[in-house]
């Protein structure tokens, strides 16, 4: 649920609806710019759509939105999605392919090169945590005991893809909460995310067209499904001091601190101080006093 609204704050910062503010570090943006518009158009447009129960409106919703932007480019309005100068590139510069080799003598020679490994590792370790129960919760990959099935065969996909990016000295390539929008519309085997590879393939080819569809075009997607994932609030028994405090604090600190790692980290952290004070400490598992401790050396490394 955490994450949903997590997504959520990012589609209403791409829209410009959110926006910095420096009294108050954030704020309604204007919503009279054309960008705004746009974003709020495609936001009840999808709305309406999966109203009407169409299983793909969340995809219908940002083609939409992509068309009126691109004709309200067309009409003078500054701002809009521009049609593409080209359908096809076969661009394949890569100037950081290999650039971590570089990287292993400056390893051994700086102590502080291991404290920063150690910090990417804890945040893309408990990102794709966070993104992998969020996403499995929506698709009822989640087993009677609460736990995620195949869970290893997640993770190792993740670790050889993340290795794999390093290599190619593109961004990390992990597991994106984004991957929620496939489940929005009805993804829930292996099939959607091969499928979603292959696209991706093709895209680099493509990538002029799909240039298109910017952050504004996206941002409705991102606030619908980050809707969908919030229902798993529900799930929470607020009634609970322990859980309800746990779970508060965990959502409340991914979106203020945009980090889900974070939120998983202060969520673990709270959960084990409000056990231990109302003398249920022995109810904790070992492996997450020990996460708990890990989670502190975090932040006093951070």
């Amino acid at each position: 649920a955490g994450i949903g609204f997590f997504i959520a704050f990012i589609g209403l910062q791409n829209a410009g609806i959110v926006v910095n503010n420096d009294a108050v570090l954030v704020g309604l943006g204007d919503l009279t710019s054309p960008t705004a518009l746009l974003a709020v158009f495609g936001i009840l447009v999808t709305f309406a759509l999966l109203a009407r129960k169409i299983s793909a409106g969340v995809f219908y919703g940002l083609v939409i939105t992509a068309v009126v932007g691109i004709v309200a480019g067309l009409s003078g309005v500054e701002g809009m999605p521009a049609l593409p100068t080209a359908i096809v590139s076969f661009n394949f510069d890569m100037p950081t392919f290999g650039a971590f080799i570089g990287g292993f003598g400056e390893l051994f020679a700086s102590p502080s090169a291991i404290l920063i490994i150690f910090t990417f590792l804890f945040i893309d370790f408990f990102d794709t945590a966070g993104t992998l129960v969020a996403v499995a919760g929506k698709t009822n990959l989640i087993d009677e005991n609460g736990e995620l099935v195949d869970v290893d065969k997640a993770l190792m996909a993740d670790a050889v893809g993340t290795v794999a990016g390093a290599v190619f000295g593109t961004s990390t390539v992990t597991s994106y909460i984004e991957s929620a929008a496939g489940v929005g519309v009805g993804g829930r085997t292996g099939l959607t995310a091969v499928t979603t590879g292959l696209l991706f393939i093709l895209s680099i080819v493509f990538f002029p067209i799909l240039a298109v569809v910017n952050g504004t075009v996206t941002a409705p997607a991102l606030i619908v499904v980050g809707v969908l994932m919030a229902q798993q609030l529900g799930g929470i028994d607020w009634e609970d001091f322990i859980a309800a405090t746990s779970g508060f604090v965990a959502i409340i600190t991914m979106i203020l601190a945009y980090s889900i790692a974070d939120g998983i980290a202060t969520g673990f952290i709270t959960y084990g101080v409000v056990m231990a004070a109302s003398g249920k400490a022995k109810e904790v598992k070992p492996v997450i006093w020990v996460l708990i401790a890990i989670f502190i050396v975090h932040f006093i490394l951070k």
